[in-house]
């Protein structure tokens, strides 16, 4: 028995409305039309990633520095220039300014609930 590698991807956020508007009409992604209860999937061209309310125990707020510490989240983007200059328009946080380097143009971000997303453009 061999693990293949991941398979899908989630965060739990804290108002999942506000989280699956800013990765749909921010990021562009596209919701699928099937979601297991409580969640809102996106197809993606490698993995499904998903929102998602937060599993029963789970307190965000509490989680101290902040969701996702220690998790590097990467998503590939065709151009990540024009996003970075979008989302910063928008007022989204940008937590490190475009650079380019092995990943081509790369950037990173903070979503409505404080996880660091990066954004990179070399496929």
């Amino acid at each position: 028995m061999t693990v293949t590698g991941p398979d899908f991807l989630s965060l739990q956020v804290r108002d999942l409305d506000r989280a699956a508007e800013f990765y749909e009409n921010r990021l562009g992604l596209r919701r699928l039309p099937v979601a297991p209860p409580h969640a809102v999937v996106f197809g993606t061209g490698t993995i499904p990633f998903a929102v998602r309310e937060p599993v029963p125990g789970m307190d965000l707020d509490a989680v101290s520095p902040g969701p996702g510490s220690g998790v590097a989240l990467w998503l590939h983007a065709d151009d990540a220039q024009p996003l970075h200059d979008r989302l910063a328009a928008a007022g989204t946080p940008i937590v490190t300014e475009p650079f380019d380097g092995p990943f081509g143009r790369t950037f990173a971000f903070s979503d409505p609930d404080g996880y660091v997303i990066t954004i990179h453009d070399k496929a």
